[in-house]
């Protein structure tokens, strides 16, 4: 069995992803309260060549045969990312880490860093809305309405003392539902309902994307660099097969 080919044939794949995951981070960079993934490699399992060793040796003069990369994990950085001032009073920012916003999508209860809040007029009541229409929730985890003044006009006054911010220790493990929105794990805690000084709200802004556009560039550069080079040791991997074939005739 030829390894070099099984070799450059895993990083082709590894790059491959990591170029996916580079991709989705550029194209998501307007995207508010986006967090962008990172790519961490591993190196596959080695095994031991003793066809022509000495069985005498020590373990630190083996001879040892790896088997290429993969991909092990793509996981969150979920720094802050730059506020951008819109002066529209249902927009809301956390200058916090470690905080977000509670949504219900459908009866689900997820969390997020897009505060591009809107309203939605249903019969007789206004709700605090996501931009997708989810309703958003307060400490206790119900919907928000949106009182009105005797002219009909929405009373926002006291809107950014009722929306719900929750806390995680380690919002770094939160599981992914999309760019935007996220569910706990065990990994990242159960959220809390967060506390003064843990956070500031700011109305009026909206949170951009943490994605870093030049250092994704960089990344992606290097990455098609490794593509190419996996792509070449598959390639000499088969014209050494080749050679030896010919040989054998």
């Amino acid at each position: 069995m030829n390894i070099a080919f099984y070799v450059g044939r895993s990083g082709i794949i590894a790059h491959s992803n990591s170029l996916n995951i580079s991709a989705q981070n550029v194209t998501n960079i307007s995207s508010y309260g986006y967090k962008a993934t990172t790519t961490d490699f591993r190196e596959l399992i080695y095994n031991q060549m003793d066809q022509n060793i000495n069985k005498e040796l020590d373990e630190q003069h083996k001879i040892l045969n790896g088997h290429g990369v993969k991909v092990q994990s793509d996981p969150l950085q979920f720094s802050q990312g730059q506020f951008q001032m819109t002066e529209y009073d249902l927009d809301f920012a956390l200058a916090s880490d470690n905080c977000l916003f509670a949504v219900d999508r459908r009866g689900t209860v997820q969390y997020t860093r897009n505060g591009a809040f809107d309203a939605s007029v249903e019969g007789d009541n206004i709700y605090l809305v996501s931009s997708d229409g989810a309703y958003v929730l307060d400490n206790q985890n119900q919907r928000i309405v949106i009182p009105t003044d005797e002219q009909g006009k929405l009373d926002i006054t006291a809107l950014k003392d009722r929306i719900g911010v929750f806390y995680f220790e380690n919002p770094y493990a939160l599981f992914r539902y999309d760019g935007q929105s996220f569910a706990p794990t065990a990994e990242s805690g159960q959220p809390r309902v967060a506390q003064d000084g843990e956070y500031d709200l700011l109305q009026g802004a909206i949170e951009r994307s943490n994605v870093n556009l030049a250092k994704e560039m960089s990344d992606i550069i290097v990455t098609q660099k490794a593509y190419a080079f996996s792509a070449k040791v598959v390639q000499t991997a088969d014209e050494v097969e080749d050679i030896v074939n010919n040989l054998r005739q």
